[in-house]
C-alpha cells in the first residue's frame, strides 16, 4: 500500500482538481449544473478506491491533515466579505432575505431529523443532510462532519457530500424554471431602470488596483499574510470559545476576525483590501479543500442510507420550492427582481451560490436586467448565511451532544 504524506496528499489533490476541470471540459452537461471541478476530480478517487474495497485491496492511504488549514483559510476569505459598511448601503432587503434564509435553514434541519427519526438513525444524520449541506453546500457539510462524527454521527463526510452534490443538481435543474413560471404567472415585468448607486458603490468597492507585476506580488502577498493572521488570531479565540464548553466550528474565530479585519478596513483604510484578491486565494484554497477531502471520503459508509437521503431530498426539495413561491415572492415585493431572486435563493438554499448565479444569468439573458436581484442574492448566498447557518447548525449538534 502506497502512503502519501500530507504534502503528497495536497499535491494528488491538485491533481484531482485539474482533472476535474478537465473532466468538465469534456462532459459539458457537469458545466451545465455547476458541479465543481474539485467536486468531480476528488469523487473520481472516492469511487476508485470503493471499487477497490469491493476487491479488498487498498492501494493508497492519504494523510489529509492539510486539508483543515485550507478549509480554514476559505472561511477565513468568506469573513473578510462581511462589511457592515455595504451592508447598510445594501438596504432592508438583503436583512429581509437573510432572515427568511436563516429561517428555512432551519426547517431544513427539522425537516432532516424528522426523516432521521422516521428511518431509526441518529438525529444528526438530519444535520448532515440538512442545513449543513443545502444552505451551506459541500464545502459546510464537510467542515462540520468531523464535529457531527464527534457527537456521534458515522460517516457523516459521506452523507453530507451526497446529500450536497444532490442538492447541487437540483438547485442548477429547478431555479430558472421556477422563476420563470413565476414571472409569466403573474405577468412581473422588468424595470427600466440601471443599476443603482448602491450596486455601484458595492461594485468599486471591490475593484482590482492595477499597477506593476511587482506590486500586485505585493498586493498578493499582503491579503495572504492577512489571511494567515485572521487564521491564527481566530484560532485563539475558537480555543476560547471551545474552552468554555461550546461546540463551534473551527473555522468561526477566523472568520470573526476575517470580519473584523474587514470593517477597520472600510472605516479607517489602514490596509487598503482588495477583495478579488482575498477571493481569487480563498476560491484556491477551497478547492484544493474539497479535492483533498473527497479523495478520502468513505463511500461505503453510505450502505444502507440511500433510501432516508432521497426521502429528505425530495421534502427538502418540495419545502424550498412551496417557499419561493409564496411567502418569499411576496415578502420581496412580488416584482420582476423578486421572481429573479426566488431563482437565485433555490439556486443556494439547495446548492452553491455558482448554482444562484447561473440561475439569475440565464434569467436576464431571457428577461432582461434585475440589478436589485444581483445586489440583494450574492450578498446572502455567498457570505451571510453561512454565518447564520453555522449558528444554526451549531445549536443543532450541541442539543445532541
Amino acid at each position: 500500500m502506497l502512503t502519501l504524506d500530507p504534502i503528497q496528499t495536497l499535491a494528488a489533490g491538485g491533481l484531482c482538481l485539474l482533472a476535474g476541470y478537465a473532466i468538465r471540459r469534456r462532459l459539458p452537461l457537469l458545466a451545465r449544473f455547476n458541479i465543481p471541478a474539485a467536486v468531480i476530480g476528488g469523487l473520481v478517487v472516492a469511487l476508485a478506491l470503493l471499487l477497490c474495497r469491493h476487491w479488498d485491496v487498498v492501494p493508497v492511504q492519504f494523510d489529509a491533515s492539510l486539508s483543515k488549514p485550507l478549509m480554514i483559510a476559505f472561511f477565513a476569505s468568506v469573513g473578510f466579505n462581511a462589511s457592515v459598511k455595504l451592508l447598510r448601503v445594501s438596504g432592508p432587503q438583503v436583512a429581509l432575505l437573510l432572515t427568511l434564509a436563516t429561517f428555512l435553514a432551519i426547517v431544513q434541519d427539522l425537516i432532516g431529523i424528522g426523516v432521521a427519526k422516521a428511518f431509526g438513525l441518529h438525529p444528526l444524520f438530519g444535520i448532515a443532510a440538512g442545513s449543513s449541506t443545502l444552505a451551506g453546500g459541500p464545502a459546510t457539510g464537510l467542515a462540520f462532519a468531523p464535529l457531527l462524527e464527534q457527537a456521534g454521527l458515522a460517516g457523516a463526510a459521506s452523507i453530507a457530500m451526497a446529500s450536497a452534490m444532490a442538492g447541487i443538481v437540483l438547485g442548477s435543474i429547478l431555479g430558472a424554471p421556477l422563476a420563470t413560471m413565476l414571472i409569466e404567472r403573474h405577468r412581473l415585468v422588468r424595470e427600466s431602470s440601471e443599476v443603482d448607486a448602491s450596486s455601484a458603490q458595492i461594485i468599486s468597492a471591490t475593484t482590482v488596483d492595477g499597477g506593476s507585476e511587482t506590486e500586485r506580488i505585493q498586493r498578493t502577498l499582503k491579503h495572504i499574510v492577512l489571511l494567515l493572521v485572521a487564521m491564527g488570531v481566530g484560532a485563539w479565540i475558537s480555543d476560547g470559545v471551545h474552552a468554555l464548553g461550546v461546540t463551534l466550528p473551527s473555522y468561526t474565530g477566523a472568520m470573526l476576525v476575517g470580519a473584523l479585519i474587514r470593517n477597520l478596513d472600510d472605516g479607517f483604510g489602514w490596509f487598503r483590501l482588495s477583495m478579488p484578491s482575498i477571493e481569487g486565494i480563498g476560491s484556491i484554497c477551497l478547492s484544493l479543500f474539497i479535492s483533498v477531502a473527497l479523495m478520502d471520503l468513505h463511500l461505503w459508509e453510505l450502505a444502507g442510507m440511500a433510501t432516508p437521503l432521497l426521502v429528505d431530498l425530495a421534502l427538502q426539495t418540495i419545502i424550498v420550492v412551496a417557499f419561493c413561491c409564496w411567502p418569499l415572492l411576496r415578502l420581496m415585493g412580488r416584482d420582476y427582481d423578486a421572481a429573479v431572486i426566488t431563482g437565485g435563493f433555490a439556486g443556494f438554499m439547495l446548492g452553491i451560490t455558482a448554482n444562484a448565479m447561473a440561475v439569475m444569468d440565464s434569467l436576464v439573458e431571457r428577461f432582461g436586467p434585475a440589478p436589485r436581484a444581483f445586489l440583494v442574492a450574492p450578498l446572502v448566498g455567498a457570505f451571510l448565511i453561512d454565518f447564520t447557518n453555522a449558528i444554526v447548525i451549531t445549536f443543532f449538534i450541541n442539543g445532541w451532544k
